[in-house]
């Protein structure tokens, strides 16, 4: 591990370690309602990260991790949020948030959490040595992958615009793999 993905882990820690709360309510149309809410909240990210990334040259360098934790917690809510309208907010569990926010971005490191049962997937619970384990590997993962962004910081328009578009979009595959999780039985 490099010494710049311990802060990484450390914050993929933090973003799934608690389930945010919700305003949100069963829905009878609940592909509807996410859809909606995912609409919200990839702009928000959006404006969030692209504002981030304003900052010019090495001092854009330095909200590179705000950036992601930012956009983690905005889609740690939708989750939770998209959980609820589903109903199944009782049943979501730090496994979940996981599997969701980093499916798309690391899916080799999520592998030992999950088993393919039939149609769906059954989630192991996870102690917190494991939950490390996974978090350190995503944590190089996203840390190779801000190396790979860091340039965009020294073109503060141009960049801003990059990383909001990323932003969005990574926020919208969070919001796929969750509806697609919730729409299938959960339990084991």
């Amino acid at each position: 591990m490099t010494a710049a993905s311990g802060p990484i882990v450390e914050a993929v820690l933090s973003a799934v370690s608690r389930i945010p709360d919700t305003s949100q309510h069963r829905e009878v149309s609940p592909l509807l309602a996410a859809q909606a809410l995912t609409r919200a909240a990839a702009t928000k990210a959006a404006l969030t990260s692209g504002s981030l990334a304003l900052a010019p040259g090495p001092i854009g360098l330095l909200t590179l991790l705000p950036d992601l934790i930012a956009v983690w917690k905005i889609q740690s809510q939708l989750v939770s949020d998209i959980a609820a309208v589903y109903g199944r907010k009782a049943e979501l569990t730090r496994e979940h948030m996981l599997y969701c926010l980093f499916k798309h971005t690391a899916s080799q490191a999520l592998r030992d959490l999950m088993v393919r049962a039939g149609e769906r997937y059954v989630f192991k619970r996870a102690s917190l040595a494991a939950l490390e384990k996974i978090a350190k590997k995503i944590g190089l993962v996203t840390t190779k992958k801000l190396m790979g962004s860091a340039g965009s910081r020294f073109l503060p328009l141009v960049g801003a615009v990059g990383v909001g578009a990323y932003a969005y979009y990574d926020t919208v595959k969070v919001a796929a793999t969750a509806i697609a999780l919730f729409e299938k039985d959960l339990s084991p």
